[in-house]
């Protein structure tokens, strides 16, 4: 049934005699007093148009992901994710003032993760005071929800030079640090009452085990995918396939291993810390006898990332050569319950906006939250597995929350570059039954 909004402007406006909204306020409202006319003047002259600016994606850099208590665990998080936004300025001679916003994706916005952590970024980096920075909370879509604000942003003529980026430091400010008893539950008691009788609000792990069952998924299949994802990134980091994403950042531990390391990282710390034999011995860690474990899930990381978006117009004007452009967006919600199945609505709502079949697409990021995630999508979309997650995923690279967005990106617009695809899509889960998708296209 079409349905029709009714906006501010209709709220205190009368009706014609078609039943039409007027904007002639009614005489009958409190506050209305007549007022003389003034006298007649020349139309101001303005310029219209009715082109809408194509957003293109300058650069995208991502540092390496940390294992929890690893290489990064001892960084603040303004000062890693300052550490991205420099790399763009550097590698574009980008002059930071022209940053209309700093848009980035955190999760856990508590203890060193509070207090806007975008503006303490863009202060960290040095960039000049005038620069804006604002923080986005979408869970485990947040680094992708700054892509799409950032973009979206460029679209409407809001922004011509605007980042997007992500940060997350879990060994620092660990995932449900911000969920405390003394100050309430983030549902709130009609959200618990809603979802009583099925059991209440569950963690996503939870929902990893519902999703199994529903498609019928085996530990098996979940390790093997899980297997898959280690082995790709294995050969992509050996192959070089990250090099042009990745910036080299100073080795900073908060834990002391009393082990002599390097002094800088440039390589994702989780990789191929996974054979068959290693993943069969993980315990089931939601359910007794489930099937989601620690090996066929994202492991906790910390990292940063960021994308230079900015108007076709404004890279022209600045002589600066875009890498592709956005195509369309979709953000889309499902039982909160099952949660994890959001990828799959968000990427039909995406494909039907955007006018493209599946077929159509060269690469697909799904993220990889747990195996499951990336398995159902596929066989929803009876996608080419060949082309799906071809780097390997966060099962294998780590998943550091709010940079999990900008970090896909990274890596697809790579993927792209490297074998010559036109069409690459990423679509990531978040809690509350959330997901963010988006489809761009390489120049």
């Amino acid at each position: 049934m079409a349905c029709h909004r009714i906006s501010p402007t209709d709220a205190l406006s009368t009706r014609d005699n078609k039943g039409r909204p007027s904007r002639r306020r009614n005489r009958a409202q409190p506050g209305w007093a007549a007022r003389p006319r003034p006298a007649p003047t020349a139309p101001a002259t303005i310029e219209q148009t009715n082109e809408v600016a194509t957003a293109v994606i300058i650069d995208a850099v991502r540092t390496a992901n940390g294992q929890r208590n690893g290489g990064l665990s001892g960084w603040h998080p303004a000062g890693l994710a300052a550490e991205v936004l420099r790399a763009l300025e550097a590698r574009n001679g980008l002059d930071a003032a022209l940053v209309e916003d700093v848009i980035m994706g955190c999760v856990t916005q508590i203890g060193a993760q509070s207090g806007n952590v975008a503006r303490q970024a863009v202060l960290a980096a040095g960039w000049p005071d005038s620069v804006p920075g604002t923080t986005v909370d979408r869970q485990g879509g947040s680094g992708q929800q700054a892509l799409h604000f950032a973009a979206q942003g460029v679209l409407a003529g809001a922004y011509d030079v605007v980042v997007a980026a992500g940060v997350e430091i879990m060994s620092l400010v660990p995932p449900g640090a911000a969920i405390s008893q003394a100050l309430g539950s983030p549902f709130g008691p009609e959200v618990e009452r809603r979802f009583a009788d099925r059991g209440g609000m569950m963690p996503l792990g939870h929902a990893a085990e519902l999703l199994a069952s529903q498609w019928g998924q085996s530990r098996a299949e979940l390790d093997a995918w899980a297997l898959r994802s280690h082995q790709r990134a294995a050969a992509a980091t050996a192959a070089g396939h990250f090099d042009r994403e990745l910036v080299e950042v100073r080795v900073h531990r908060a834990h002391r291993s009393g082990r002599a390391g390097p002094a800088t990282l440039r390589v994702d710390e989780g990789i191929g810390d996974a054979d068959s034999a290693s993943l069969a011995a993980h315990q089931p860690t939601f359910t007794a006898g489930g099937v989601i474990t620690a090996g066929n899930s994202a492991h906790v990381a910390d990292g940063a990332s960021a994308a230079l978006i900015m108007s076709e117009e404004k890279a022209r004007e600045l002589r600066l050569t875009p890498r592709a452009r956005f195509v369309s967006f979709a953000v889309a919600a499902v039982d909160p319950i099952l949660a994890l199945t959001g990828p799959v609505a968000a990427t039909g709502l995406l494909l039907a906006r955007a006018q493209l079949r599946i077929e159509d697409i060269d690469l697909f990021e799904i993220n990889e939250a747990f195996a499951g995630v990336a398995l159902a999508w596929q066989s929803q979309f009876a996608a080419d597995a060949a082309k799906l997650n071809v780097n390997g995923g966060a099962i294998a690279l780590g998943d550091p929350l709010g940079s999990g967005g900008t970090r896909l990106l990274a890596t697809l617009l790579g993927a792209l570059e490297h074998g010559g695809g036109r069409y690459g899509l990423q679509s990531m889960s978040a809690a509350g039954g959330v997901a963010t998708a988006l489809i761009i296209e390489r120049f």
